[in-house]
């Protein structure tokens, strides 16, 4: 029951969070809006876990770990996708990120040991195909053109680093390492290199003092990054990266109807049929789950 309110949660959360990420561009750098959104969503953790009495005590090969997990998911994986965003649709790069659920399986595989579940594959595949046609009009309309090529090539490397943080995680996870105190590093961590390659490149740091910018850097700051990543990873701790992963398969549907709300998308039959295969494959997935633990 956790397990699904955690899902939930994360559906829900970042399904609603790319309008977070689209009133932070403009005004300000990206890299600096990524520093701001992980160095607040740290501090938050840090504060959180002093108030709680957590333990914040850790060796230096854990912290190398955290500062990786850092890295790879709060850092690198993020400005890839701000940048790619310029040249490609969101809705190109949300079915991108889908490929997740396959990288996590195959990285888990590679580097875990875990065993690649059948039904899971099944799953994922329905579920792909279900994007691919929820998103027929941004795939058939990609061209090589205009740097579409370089926003498709960031979005794939972007997911990537996206799955080795996943992976990393769950690595964490078994060797003992807690989930809040590690996000509350990880994050710091993943702000400070961020921070760094903005001076490096000589990027500007500047802040936009507005409601809408500072409005929406709270909510993807604490909900968003705290709530989301911690929900997120927990389920990967407990159900494993290849079925956490498939949490990305159904928030972009949560971007659609919000955008059908708010900009008028408007519905074909192919990206009907395409939610009715994501949610298709869901089921089969968690219902292969539910009775696998009957056993």
């Amino acid at each position: 029951m956790k397990n699904l309110l955690f899902y939930l949660l994360v559906v829900l959360i970042w399904g609603s969070s790319w309008i977070g990420i689209k009133l932070q561009l403009g005004t300000v750098e990206p890299m600096a809006s990524v520093t701001y959104r992980f160095g607040l969503a740290s501090v938050i953790l840090l504060i959180w876990c002093r108030i709680r009495g957590l333990n914040m005590r850790f060796s230096l090969q854990e912290h190398g770990f955290m500062l990786l997990q850092g890295v790879l998911l709060f850092c690198l994986n993020y400005i890839l996708f701000y940048i790619a965003e310029l040249h490609v649709t969101s809705g190109l790069a949300a079915v991108i990120f889908s490929t997740i659920l396959l990288m996590n399986m195959v990285n888990g595989a590679i580097f875990l040991g875990s065993a690649i579940d059948r039904m899971v594959v099944i799953g994922g595949l329905l579920g792909l195909v279900g994007i691919a046609l929820v998103f027929r009009q941004e795939i058939t309309s990609f061209s090589l053109e205009n740097r579409g090529a370089l926003g498709a090539v960031l979005c794939v490397t972007a997911t990537l680093f996206a799955s080795f943080g996943n992976i990393t995680s769950a690595r964490n996870q078994k060797h003992g390492l807690p989930i809040v105190q590690t996000n509350a590093y990880g994050m710091g961590y993943g702000a400070l290199v961020m921070l760094l390659m903005t001076v490096a490149l000589g990027k500007s740091l500047n802040f936009d003092p507005s409601p809408v910018y500072i409005g929406s850097l709270l909510y993807l700051s604490l909900f968003a990054s705290v709530i989301a990543f911690g929900c997120y990873l927990t389920l990967i701790g407990n159900i494993g990266a290849d079925r956490a992963a498939y949490v990305t398969l159904l928030f972009p549907i949560v971007a659609l109807l919000i955008s059908t709300i708010w900009e008028d998308y408007r519905w074909t039959v192919s990206s009907a049929a395409g939610v009715g295969l994501i949610l298709l494959g869901n089921l089969w997935m968690l219902k292969r789950k539910t009775s696998k633990s009957h056993h």
